[in-house]
């Protein structure tokens, strides 16, 4: 762990922080030059909005699942780079065999192994970033991280529409199929970047509790468990982004305009992390995350009521701002609560109750669509997350977080 802080000089992020942001900004100008395309190709094969929710929400379920077992064996690892690299490295190879998918069900079984990776590398690598920082400026760190991530996906998302442009894909007619195959090949390029980053990034030395301490996992502290009930809530209502895509579909929006208004909000969602995180660190990490998902909760319902694409488009900036700004909260809240050296387990815990979430949510948000229309589904998920920010102020104190 570093030193603390000297005087009120703000401390910069440690260079593992800046090499797995960097990652992270590589692996997503990957997965986001597919994943914007993806409600569009899915519907070339002949999927209905349930079956793209279910995509989804089974992919992060079972990636899920695997961050909690990752977590409890990264409390008893004194290196977890190899895992953070067996991750991304799987996800690496799978995620452009998406181009040879030719029923709905290949895309979901690329998809789920894609999510494996994930489930591999993410708890430990965020207890590498929990290692590396002093909670002084953890939310700030993670914030930073999250900024990567969606500046990583708003260029995926360029590289996207540039490819398809090169293609000749200008209109919705010329937006072909294969056209589509061809940019989810060409994703696989800075994937490979990503992995060269990986290797030349730094793993601060962790030191392991003793032997008879690693035997048997510790409970998880009762402030985290508290804490978990809202995030699981809120997890419930926060359904998948591309959702917003399926509705400017339903709206009229070109396949080309899609990957633009994925870019927009990534913008937005990148803009802000950072700045989210700082504010966390200096007014609780709990009073930001119940504002953000307060806002959540009503930019998504009016996305759901809008009627015109230039509407969607000006709460999908909201949107974006407020999801960023909350995303360095929520992860720096659950490595404040968590005990010692159990912050695996407790990353571990916390994504897969988000998993659980994210299947239900995604898939019933699909069939709510389905049966009651697109209105029902976002309003109803809106007034979840407002319960969710209600719950969450009355269950952790705000001296806790």
């Amino acid at each position: 762990m570093p030193p603390p802080p000297k005087g009120k000089k703000s401390q910069k992020l440690p260079a593992t922080v800046v090499g797995l942001g960097l990652v992270s900004f590589l692996t997503d100008i990957s997965s986001e030059a597919i994943f914007p395309l993806l409600p569009v190709f899915l519907s070339t094969l002949g999927a209905s909005n349930a079956f793209i929710g279910l995509v989804e929400g089974a992919a992060n379920f079972v990636a899920n699942v695997l961050k909690y077992f990752t977590g409890v064996i990264s409390d008893r690892r004194a290196r977890l780079k190899p895992l953070v690299l067996w991750g991304y490295g799987l996800s690496t190879f799978v995620r452009p065999l998406v181009a040879f998918a030719f029923a709905p069900w290949h895309v979901l079984f690329v998809r789920v192994c894609d999510r494996i990776g994930k489930g591999i590398r993410t708890t430990p690598r965020d207890a590498l970033i929990a290692d590396a920082t002093t909670p002084s400026i953890r939310a700030r760190a993670y914030g930073f991280h999250r900024a990567m991530d969606h500046a990583g996906a708003a260029v995926g998302t360029l590289l996207s529409i540039g490819l398809l442009w090169l293609l000749g894909a200008t209109t919705a007619e010329a937006a072909s199929a294969e056209q589509m195959r061809t940019v989810f090949l060409w994703a696989a390029v800075p994937g490979v970047l990503a992995m060269v980053a990986l290797v030349l990034t730094k793993e601060p030395t962790r030191q392991l509790p003793p032997p008879s301490e690693t035997k048997v996992s510790p409970a998880l502290p009762r402030p985290l468990k508290r804490a978990l009930l809202p995030i699981t809530l809120f997890a419930f209502a926060n359904v998948t982004d591309v959702f917003i895509l399926v509705k400017a579909m339903a709206l009229g929006a070109s396949p080309m305009v899609l990957p633009l208004l994925w870019l927009v909000i990534h913008l937005m969602k990148a803009s802000t992390a950072t700045a989210g995180g700082r504010l966390a660190d200096r007014y609780g990490k709990r009073n930001i995350l119940a504002l953000g998902w307060a806002v959540y909760a009503v930019t998504w319902s009016a996305m759901g009521l809008t009627q015109t694409l230039p509407l969607l488009w000006a709460f999908a900036v909201i949107y974006g701002m407020s999801n960023g700004l909350v995303e360095g909260a929520e992860k720096a809240l659950v490595a404040e609560l968590a005990s010692g050296n159990a912050k695996g387990k407790a990353f571990g815990a916390y994504n897969m109750l988000i998993g659980f979430a994210a299947l239900l949510a995604s898939t019933s948000f699909g069939l709510v669509w389905d049966k009651l229309g697109g209105a029902v589904a976002f309003v109803g998920s809106g007034v979840l997350a407002l319960v969710a920010a209600v719950v969450l102020l009355v269950r952790v104190p705000a001296q806790q977080a």
